[in-house]
């Protein structure tokens, strides 16, 4: 009886996996393909010295990376603390600042939208200072702030606001002229046409401008925590590990940096089919 029970039981789990391969195999193979040659050529390039680099084996072998692979939540003071540690003090950073530039863009953006005279007025600043690098930020942000970590926020937050800003704009721009002559038949009041016609109608362009922002703000913490000292955080560990030629543990912040910021990506993504779902 037992043994009939696990034979239908691994019957089925084989069963499911193979629905779930049939189904999803085609998008899953050829990302796994790429890895694994990735890998290995770098593998191979490493062992022939064609690059001075570790090979990603080294994330095993070498014991001190070892030791932040497998125990991501140590915590011995300080700024000695695990990878888990260090990318949330970071995405703390991020979420605040990422917080302050949607609010500030997605309002400024719609002021600017509706107001032509406003639009053409602060457009060429605000394409002027997007245009300025995160890194760019640091030493004024921090003459002027004196502490590292609204020092980090500033620059966040000013890296992240354009793209938020000038996407909204663009989409309460982008309002058919039909959905205006409906707000003048039918007398809406300003608060319905905000809620029932520009939000709507715009949203599409702010998700592209959020998404976009969240990628940036990422990148921006990163570059920012690498010049800053002294503070928790995955772009000072890289810098510190530079510092002390621990190349195994930047290749593996590197890893943590690449996949938070994809999990941030598909985090919007996903809200945004929620939010959106016919788009």
């Amino acid at each position: 009886m037992t043994t009939t029970l696990r034979n239908r039981n691994s019957a089925s789990s084989s069963n499911a996996f193979a629905k779930f391969w049939k189904k999803n195999g085609k998008n899953i193979f050829p990302p796994i393909i790429g890895i694994l040659s990735f890998l290995a050529i770098w593998q191979l390039c490493s062992m022939t010295g064609l690059i001075k680099l570790p090979p990603p084996t080294d994330l095993i072998t070498n014991e001190r990376t070892r030791t932040y692979l497998l125990y991501p939540f140590f915590d011995r003071g300080g700024t000695d603390v695990g990878l888990f540690w260090q990318v949330l003090a970071s995405l703390q950073r991020v979420l605040i600042g990422y917080f302050f530039a949607a609010v500030v863009g997605i309002s400024v953006g719609i002021v600017i939208g509706l107001n032509s005279f406003w639009n053409k007025a602060l457009d060429p600043l605000f394409q002027f200072l997007r245009t300025v690098p995160p890194l760019a930020w640091v030493p004024l942000a921090l003459a002027a702030l004196q502490q590292n970590q609204p020092a980090a926020l500033f620059v966040i937050f000013i890296t992240a606001v354009w793209p938020i800003l000038i996407n909204t704009a663009v989409g309460v721009q982008q309002i058919p002229q039909d959905y205006i002559n409906v707000k003048k038949v039918l007398k809406l009041s300003k608060q319905k046409f905000f809620f029932k016609i520009l939000i709507p109608s715009a949203l599409p362009y702010i998700f592209t401008g959020l998404r976009i922002a969240i990628g940036l703000a990422w990148l921006a913490i990163i570059a920012a925590e690498i010049v800053m000292s002294g503070i928790v955080g995955i772009g000072f560990f890289i810098w510190d590990s530079y510092q002390n030629n621990y190349i195994s543990d930047i290749i593996l912040a590197l890893v943590y940096i690449g996949a938070v910021g994809l999990l941030l990506d598909r985090l919007v993504a996903f809200i945004q089919t929620k939010i959106l779902p016919d788009n």
